[in-house]
């Protein structure tokens, strides 16, 4: 996967990707602080391009700056009218788009209310996060050592970059063990999310979900939450064990990168038959149309280029 592109919007102005450049000095190099969005923008059926749930999107990313205390320097329209221009600029049809706020260069130090907050949005090719073989047939997950952060130790509503070094351990410790994804559990031992994802549940064709407690409030996750009981299936957000996950008919992770992706196993347990079930394949089948323009219900979730 190569990240270059022609253009990053970057402050205000379009820049070649060669010229986005930041100081070693900047704040957030040194204490994380800074926050991001994941945002796609899908090729349609009918030749168009559109990015799937933008505002809502740019909305979670300028709460997520609120709740930090160093806020977007736009306004919520004007990083709307920038996403756009942006992948515009790329001439891409399909692309996965990175918005990022940072706290820049000026003073050192934890406390640095005078230093500038910078803002960036990159855009570039990617395709299925977890792997086209995984959203067909299913990943094998495993529970971290690693505990998710506690609502009062990180601020967990807000995409901060420096809650994903939680992440990264957790994935990395997974990854090296061969395994594709991790599941976290959060500081009273119930299943929160993944490393990057939120996880469902099937059993008897009822679906459940971690609640929004201490996970991130996923733009996917509201929409198979929207589209499950659009299609009848009862859908619970409640907490559940480990173990709730090893008798479940069916699991899956869904999140903007991953996009939905069955759990074949979990733990070196088979879920269910050990490959994707029916439950999941039909929410799958209806989230695929519903980014590809093909359901008209949802047409409001794209905002078209």
């Amino acid at each position: 996967m190569s990240l270059k592109t022609e253009k990053i919007w970057f402050d205000g102005e379009m820049v070649r990707w060669e010229d986005a450049k930041v100081h070693v000095l900047a704040h957030a190099l040194h204490y994380g602080t800074a926050y991001f969005e994941g945002i796609r923008c899908y090729a349609l059926a009918d030749g168009r391009s559109a990015v799937f749930r933008l505002d809502e999107h740019i909305r979670r990313f300028a709460d997520s700056g609120k709740i930090l205390g160093f806020p977007l320097p736009y306004t919520v329209e004007q990083m709307r009218q920038a996403t756009l221009e942006v992948v515009r600029a790329n001439h891409l049809k399909e692309c996965y788009i990175r918005p990022l706020a940072f706290v820049g260069l000026g003073e050192m130090g934890l406390y640095a209310p005078k230093n500038p907050v910078n803002v960036c949005i990159a855009v570039w090719p990617w395709g299925a996060y977890l792997g086209d073989e995984g959203l067909q047939n299913g990943i094998r997950a495993k529970v971290s050592s690693y505990t998710r952060h506690h609502v009062n130790v990180m601020m967990t509503k807000s995409k901060a970059s420096g809650n994903y070094i939680n992440s990264v351990l957790a994935k990395t410790e997974v990854k090296n063990a061969g395994y594709d994804e991790a599941i976290m559990l959060d500081a009273e031992g119930y299943v929160a999310e993944a490393s990057g994802e939120n996880i469902f549940l099937v059993r008897d064709r009822r679906v459940k979900t971690t609640p929004l407690t201490s996970i991130l409030p996923g733009i996917t996750r509201d929409s198979i939450i929207t589209i499950a009981r659009d299609k009848g299936y009862e859908l619970v957000e409640e907490r559940f064990t480990r173990d709730e996950l090893y008798t479940a008919d069916e699991a899956f992770f869904t999140g903007t990168a991953a996009e939905l992706t069955p759990i074949r196993e979990i733990d070196d347990r088979p879920i269910g038959a050990g490959r994707r079930g029916p439950v999941t394949a039909d929410l799958q089948q209806t989230f695929f149309d519903v980014i590809k323009g093909k359901n008209e219900r949802y047409a409001t979730w794209l905002a078209y280029l």
